[in-house]
């Protein structure tokens, strides 16, 4: 059962942060040819309780038909159009180190909603090479390309003494949405949205866990020497 778009409440962030979870593994089912799913199959893919998942859904109207589940086909299609990815939003790529470079090499993005428009980099030896078909350009060339193609989003993998002042340029010449992978906090007009990606902090949270896991390991090892 899918409600009129028009009726649909507003989507609280947690649910909007777990959409993309569903939409991968209902993309996955439909690569398998499965027509159908129950919440609790499509939770256990997704890596969420089905309880969770239940009321994620609810939120878009997507009640599903009992004793039959979710249509993979349909849901996905439902997702992908709250996602905003019912069409190609055009994607710049400024700083194109090797992060930038695997970024920029990604295809999956030119089939998941993105499109990437611009490179851009500072660096001469960067500028004018070719990477996924494509010509970086010079970041001081930032405005014009931008405004030039659109750009909807704008992807920073700068340095982070770089980061700030090529959010700035990016959001005054309108992008609204900035993916930042520069170790640092941006400072963003209001109605900008930013998303900040730190591999270095998720690390850093595995560290934390890791060794605590190593005490509780130590500790257990004297029990299991013990003869009985």
């Amino acid at each position: 059962m899918i409600a009129d778009s028009a009726a649909r409440r507003d989507i609280p962030d947690a649910t909007v942060a777990r959409l993309p979870q569903y939409l991968r593994a209902l993309r996955d089912l439909a690569e398998r040819g499965v027509p159908s799913v129950s919440s609790e199959e499509l939770a256990a893919a997704a890596g969420v309780r089905s309880a969770k998942l239940r009321r994620d859904l609810s939120h878009l109207g997507s009640y599903g038909v009992r004793g039959v589940g979710y249509g993979v086909d349909m849901l996905a299609h439902e997702i992908t159009r709250e996602l905003g990815l019912a069409q190609n939003w055009p994607v710049a790529i400024v700083g194109l180190g090797n992060l930038g470079h695997a970024l920029a090499s990604y295809l999956a993005l030119a089939t998941r909603g993105f499109q990437v428009v611009a490179l851009l980099d500072r660096d001469p030896d960067v500028i004018g090479q070719q990477i996924a078909g494509m010509t970086v350009g010079p970041v001081d060339d930032l405005e014009r390309i931008v405004t030039g193609r659109g750009v909807a989003i704008g992807v920073i993998a700068t340095p982070a003494a770089s980061a700030q002042g090529v959010c700035d340029r990016l959001t005054a010449v309108g992008v609204r949405s900035v993916l930042n992978f520069a170790p640092c906090v941006l400072s963003v007009p209001a109605g900008v949205d930013v998303r900040k990606v730190d591999l270095s902090t998720e690390l850093q949270i595995l560290a934390f866990h890791e060794q605590r896991k190593a005490p509780a390991a130590q500790e257990m090892t004297p029990l299991l020497e013990v003869a009985p």
